[in-house]
């Protein structure tokens, strides 16, 4: 196993490839990562980033997401359209049914998930890795003020229930991004390079 592992195997779930979550609170940069990262490995068809769906529209200060209201949501979800879905904020969201081909081929697949979905993905995906993504406070502070979306005071409230709460539980790679993007950027494309030669897809 390379060093940056671990790869979790479980026998009888979809394989062939890998599912590398990439977890973490709000304004650590898990966007800003995995975007960097796509960018660098444009062309490499063994990496699939998976493209949420979400029922928020997009705009400048948020990831490139397909967006669908609360009927065209539910209408998708009961015709299958998606492999794994989850709530946030008062906001739905989920992955496509493509990534499970995707995997099933031998891809690595790269998605930005809740935490509250790290044992289901556990039990649907034969190899799977988690990515957790920290930064300073006062780092995370001035990323999320820089959204907008927020007031103070509930930045101040987001940042101390992050001081709380605890994905130890998980066997996880820690990437620390509160400098350069460029250089948890560059981190993550290890990681997902020795996530595809783990699983012997290179």
């Amino acid at each position: 196993m390379n060093e940056v592992g671990p790869i979790e195997s479980a026998p009888g779930r979809i394989g062939g490839g890998v599912f590398v979550a990439v977890a973490g609170p709000s304004g650590v940069g898990k966007d800003t990562v995995i975007n960097y990262a796509r960018d660098k490995l444009i062309g490499r068809r063994e990496f699939v980033f998976a493209r949420r769906v979400i029922t928020r529209t997009a705009d400048a200060n948020s990831e490139d997401h397909d967006t669908l209201d609360l009927k065209e949501f539910d209408a998708a979800l009961k015709a299958g359209a998606f492999s794994v879905v989850w709530q946030a904020h008062g906001l739905n969201y989920a992955l496509p049914r493509s990534i499970d081909a995707d995997i099933a081929g031998g891809s690595v697949v790269i998605a930005n998930i809740s935490r509250q979905l790290i044992d289901e993905l556990k039990e649907r995906y034969a190899n799977f890795m988690l990515v957790v993504v920290s930064a300073h406070r006062d780092v995370i502070a001035q990323r999320l003020k820089a959204r907008g979306r927020e007031s103070d005071a509930e930045i101040v409230a987001r940042l101390n229930r992050i001081a709380v709460e605890d994905t130890v539980r998980y066997e996880a790679v820690r990437l620390e991004n509160s400098g350069p993007k460029e250089q948890a950027g560059e981190r993550f494309i290890s990681i997902l390079e020795a996530a595809s030669a783990d699983a012997g897809m290179e």
